[in-house]
C-alpha cells in the first residue's frame, strides 16, 4: 500500500481543554512562536524587550508618552519647579523692592506685567511666588500621601478594631468644612513660613487618601497570590511591603497629583482671605488679595497672580487626569 503522507510539523496542537485541533503549518508555528518568544495566541503588547511581560507601570508609560494632555501639563510643571528652584533665571528683580511712584503703572519696558498698588513689579512677583505655591503643594501633598496611606493601608490589612475607629474618626475629619477649619486654626497658630499651612492641609487631608488606600488594600490583599504568600508563611511587613503595597499603590498616586493643585489652590485663598502666608513672604494669594481692591485702576495686578494660579492649578489636575486613564484597566 503506498505510504500516507505526513501531516506537516506543529499540524495538531493542544486546545488547552483537553482536546486537539488541525492547523496548517504556518498556523502552528504561529501558534508557537508569538513576538516576544512567549507561547500563546498573538497579539500586540503583550511581552517587552527580551520577552519579559509588561507590567502595568509599563503599559501606563506608553500610555503616558503618546498623551498630549499628559506631555503639554508635564512640560508646564517642569517649567514651574525650575522657576521655583531658580527664579532668578528669567526675573532677576528683588520682589521686595517697590517704588509708591510708579504705583498702578502700566506694562513698561523691563517690566512687562506693570506695577502693583504698591509699585512692586507684577512680574517679579509672579514668579518668585511659583516657588511657595510649588513647595505648599509638593510638600502637603507627600505628607497627605504617606500620613494616608500608612493609616489607611494598615486598618484594611488589618481590619478589626483598627479598621472601625480609623473609620470614625475620618467620618469626623470629612464632616469639618476646609476654609472654615483653616480660618480657625491659622488665625490661632501663625507664623513666618509655610509650614503652618501645610501642617493644617496634611491635618485635614489624610482622611481622603486614607479612605482610598484602604479600599485598595482591601481588595489587593484577597487576590490568590497574596493567599499563596500567606500559606508559604509570608510575613505580615513581607505580605504589605512586597505584595500588596505595589499593587494597591495606583489609585493612591492618582488621587495624590489630583489633589497638589487642591493644595495650592487652597494655599491661595487662605492667603486671600489673610490667615494663610502673610507679608514680606511672596505669595499669589498675597498678591491677589493686595490687587483687588484695585482692580479697575491697575486690573494687570489681578490679571498675571490669578492666571498664573489657574494655569498651575490645570496643569496638575491635568496630569492627574491623565495618570488616571493610564492606571485604570478598564479605561484602555
Amino acid at each position: 500500500m503506498p505510504e500516507q503522507p505526513r501531516e506537516p510539523a506543529g499540524a495538531v496542537a493542544g486546545t488547552g481543554m483537553g482536546g486537539t485541533m488541525d492547523l496548517a503549518a504556518s498556523e502552528a508555528t504561529t501558534l508557537e512562536r508569538t513576538p516576544g518568544g512567549t507561547s500563546g495566541p498573538p497579539g500586540p503588547g503583550r511581552t517587552g524587550p527580551a520577552g519579559r511581560p509588561r507590567s502595568l507601570w509599563s503599559d501606563a508609560w506608553r500610555d503616558l508618552r503618546r498623551n498630549p494632555v499628559f506631555v503639554v501639563s508635564a512640560l508646564v510643571i517642569v517649567f514651574l519647579v525650575v522657576i521655583s528652584l531658580w527664579p532668578s533665571l528669567i526675573a532677576p528683580g528683588n520682589p521686595l523692592r517697590c517704588d509708591l511712584a510708579k504705583a498702578q503703572d502700566g506694562p513698561a519696558p523691563g517690566h512687562p506685567f506693570g506695577y502693583d498698588g504698591q509699585g512692586c513689579d507684577v512680574y517679579t512677583r509672579t514668579v518668585h511666588g511659583a516657588r511657595t505655591s510649588v513647595t505648599v503643594g509638593v510638600c502637603a501633598t507627600l505628607g497627605v500621601a504617606v500620613l494616608g496611606s500608612v493609616l489607611g493601608g494598615l486598618a484594611g490589612y488589618f481590619g478589626g478594631p483598627w479598621d472601625a475607629v480609623l473609620s470614625r474618626v475620618t467620618d469626623v475629619f470629612f464632616a469639618i468644612p476646609v476654609v472654615l477649619g483653616g480660618l480657625v486654626l491659622l488665625s490661632v497658630v501663625t507664623g513666618d513660613t509655610v509650614w503652618p499651612v501645610i501642617g493644617f492641609m496634611v491635618l485635614l487631608g489624610w482622611p481622603q487618601i486614607s479612605r482610598i488606600a484602604r479600599g485598595s488594600v482591601i481588595t489587593a490583599k484577597q487576590h490568590d497570590y497574596v493567599q499563596a504568600a500567606r500559606a508559604l508563611g509570608a510575613s505580615h511587613s513581607r505580605l504589605l511591603l512586597r505584595h500588596i503595597a505595589p499593587n494597591a499603590v495606583a489609585p493612591v498616586i492618582v488621587v495624590a497629583t489630583i489633589a497638589l493643585g487642591t493644595y495650592i489652590a487652597l494655599e491661595a485663598t487662605l492667603s486671600y482671605l489673610g490667615v494663610g502666608l502673610k507679608p514680606p513672604s511672596v505669595s499669589w494669594g498675597i498678591d491677589i488679595s493686595a490687587a483687588s481692591p484695585y482692580i479697575r485702576n491697575a486690573p494687570h495686578a489681578l490679571l498675571w497672580p490669578s492666571g498664573a494660579l489657574a494655569v498651575t492649578v490645570l496643569a496638575f489636575i491635568m496630569l492627574g487626569d491623565a495618570v488616571r486613564d493610564a492606571l485604570d484597566p478598564k479605561l484602555r
